[in-house]
């Protein structure tokens, strides 16, 4: 691991309470040792494809599950994943004419910020949250949600797996989509939020390629909503990578904050590096997006902008689950587009959650959030996702203004 000051120093929001500290040393030590999950040329293809969507050339797609599970790491529904993507990708280049950038939220997206520490769960009481497979397990006991740092190590091993089924030979052709050349040739490229700290600081590597350093867990690594301080540890990480990062900017987002992640991020870098991912909801979209598209305006010719329009729009489901509405998040797609475009910056692509099962977790109109029957296959491990259909409409709504 190379020696950088990788932000030790500095305050970590959303980290577990392990509660091992010897084991969590164990475990960082390993993770340090074991080679790099990703290659530091394959990270800077991904900068080159994401710098065509900086000047309007390509459109990215980046979808997969909320939180990744465990289980979910091997060929077959890896390569669903993977064939899911090509298929939206495709979409784009039917509808539109352009280019689309595949990016999975997949082979490492295994850890998710929680609002709270702990939840209250029926007949168990008061437990810790479940964070993502790389932190505890979801079932409700209080063994089960233990912040086990061996974790870190099985999310390792899973990301390994995960990408060596992308790797299969073939895999790039095996999306059952008939002669749509250009799908079956297009590669998917990894990204997950950045989120562990102890996860993703062991894993730095040497970039050879370019100098100085890059996080060798994906190729493209996030920061969220809840993580994006100033002063933070997450947003130092980022400053010292190679890697193309992304910062999502929710409505708490101001413009002076956005424009020193810009300066830090993606000054005196090359276009593409830096991508800023809208997720403000329907309602806010159009009144608070247009103060952070000006003030990024000095590097409007180096950032990408993508539309996350599911995070901003989730609602309760008369049973108690969490739902988002499918004209909600078509209608802030449509938005991001106008002020873009009113503010002469390129719509660089969609940020979603989805899976090609055919769950039912989202629904189409707000009145089936008050219908008892309207989610009957509900299968997230944390947020609902688009099934494929769903995810099909909204690539489509963008695809079409394009």
């Amino acid at each position: 691991m190379p020696s950088l000051t990788l932000g030790t120093e500095r305050a970590a929001a959303q980290q577990p309470q392990w509660e091992d500290a010897e084991e969590l040393a164990l475990a960082v030590k390993e993770l340090a040792s074991r080679p790099e999950l990703v290659k530091a040329s394959d990270c800077h293809a991904l900068r080159r494809r994401l710098e065509q969507a900086v000047h309007g050339a390509a459109f990215v797609v980046q979808g997969g599950d909320c939180a990744e599970r465990f289980a979910d790491s091997s060929l077959r529904p890896v390569l669903g994943k993977a064939d899911q993507l090509r298929r939206l990708g495709a979409l784009v280049q039917r509808v539109s004419g352009r280019e689309s950038v595949l990016v999975g939220r997949l082979a490492g997206q295994y850890a998710k910020p929680r609002s709270s520490p702990t939840e209250t769960v029926a007949g168990h009481g008061e437990l810790p949250v479940y964070r993502g497979d790389a932190v505890n397990a979801p079932e409700p006991h209080p063994e089960a949600r233990r912040a086990d740092p061996r974790r870190l190590l099985h999310a390792y091993d899973h990301a390994l797996e995960a990408l060596q089924a992308l790797r299969q030979p073939g895999a790039e052709v095996r999306t059952g989509a008939g002669d749509q050349a250009d799908e079956e040739s297009a590669a998917v490229f990894t990204s997950h939020e950045a989120l562990l700290m102890d996860f993703e600081r062991p894993l730095v590597r040497e970039d050879r390629n370019a100098g100085g350093s890059y996080g060798s867990s994906a190729h493209m690594l996030w920061i969220g909503e809840r993580t994006r301080q100033l002063d933070g540890a997450h947003v130092h990480f980022a400053e010292q990578l190679n890697n193309p990062v992304g910062i999502k900017l929710g409505p708490s987002a101001d413009p002076a904050e956005v424009r020193e992640l810009c300066e830090r991020l993606a000054k005196g870098r090359p276009a593409g590096r830096l991508t800023l991912i809208s997720r403000m909801g329907r309602a806010a979209v159009t009144e608070r997006l247009p103060r952070l598209v000006e003030a990024a305006g000095p590097y409007s010719g180096r950032v990408v902008w993508l539309c996350d329009p599911m995070h901003g729009n989730t609602v309760p489901h008369v049973s108690g689950l969490k739902s988002r509405v499918l004209a909600d998040m078509s209608e802030e797609i449509r938005g991001f587009f106008a002020v873009l475009r009113t503010h002469g910056a390129h719509p660089g692509g969609l940020h979603l959650e989805l899976t090609p099962d055919t769950v039912t977790e989202c629904v189409n109109e707000r009145v089936q959030l008050d219908e008892p029957d309207s989610l009957p296959r509900y299968e997230s491990a944390c947020d609902p996702r688009l099934n494929a259909e769903q995810a099909e409409e909204l690539v489509t709504v963008a695809a079409e203004l394009l």
